[in-house]
């Protein structure tokens, strides 16, 4: 069985799910503090669906681009059980992970996070017979991303916390928004990704496995300006 976290955004989720179900998932959007409330989710969760820690094999663990201190906090986390547990651990790709709430869906795909300052990390992924990736990560301003996804023809589905927060501007563009439960970010998506790399024979080593920022945050930027490194 295999335990899945998300931490990339406001959102606090954790799942547990086999090949072929999901046993269970508890997805939280409070604007509580991560670092004090996953593992008391994870516990309960596992309590509440009659899971023992020896009933998990794998963990698979957003790795980002979202929040720097939530991914931290979700690795760090999954690091110590996959070390503790004796079991592998797979990083998922957030933006992979938000495309998956949508797999199937006959349609690409938008997963929208925030980056801040008018921009967001985006990419493109068909959902057709079988999902990919159409377009690479990237932080670009709205706009761009939107004129970019466009060129593909649609019908395009926004997922993420931008979707919401760009909803506006998608619908005027043509792109339709997922069901709200559809665009959180959420675990049962990333144990659905890490299940698919877990069949490939894939796995992450917990010593390398490091998040995907895409872009570095304000305060590295900030001190290297301040100690003249460009």
């Amino acid at each position: 069985m295999l335990l899945a976290i998300d931490t990339s955004s406001l959102v606090l989720s954790c799942a547990l799910a086999e090949e072929d179900r999901l046993i269970a998932e508890w997805t939280v959007q409070r604007k509580l503090t991560h670092s004090e409330q996953l593992i008391p989710h994870m516990d309960e969760m596992m309590k509440e669906a009659g899971v023992s820690k020896k009933e998990i094999s794998a963990i698979a663990v957003s790795i980002g681009p979202g929040s720097f201190t939530g991914l931290r906090i979700g690795l760090a986390t999954a690091k110590m059980a996959s070390y503790i547990w004796k079991v592998p651990l797979i990083g998922v790709d957030t933006l992979e992970a938000l495309a998956w709430n949508m797999a199937g869906a006959q349609a690409f795909v938008l997963p929208l996070l925030d980056a801040q300052r008018g921009n967001v990390y985006a990419a493109l992924y068909g959902a057709f017979d079988e999902l990919w990736q159409e377009e690479k990560e990237e932080a670009a301003p709205i706009d761009e991303v939107i004129e970019a996804a466009l060129r593909h023809g649609g019908p395009i589905i926004a997922v993420g916390e931008c979707a919401d927060k760009y909803g506006d501007k998608l619908l005027a563009a043509g792109i339709k928004l997922a069901p709200p439960h559809n665009r959180l970010a959420r675990a049962g998506s990333v144990a659905l990704a890490g299940l698919k790399r877990l069949s490939a024979g894939e796995k992450d080593d917990p010593l390398q496995l490091l998040p995907n920022y895409i872009r570095r945050s304000e305060a590295e930027v900030l001190w290297e300006k301040r100690h003249g490194k460009s």
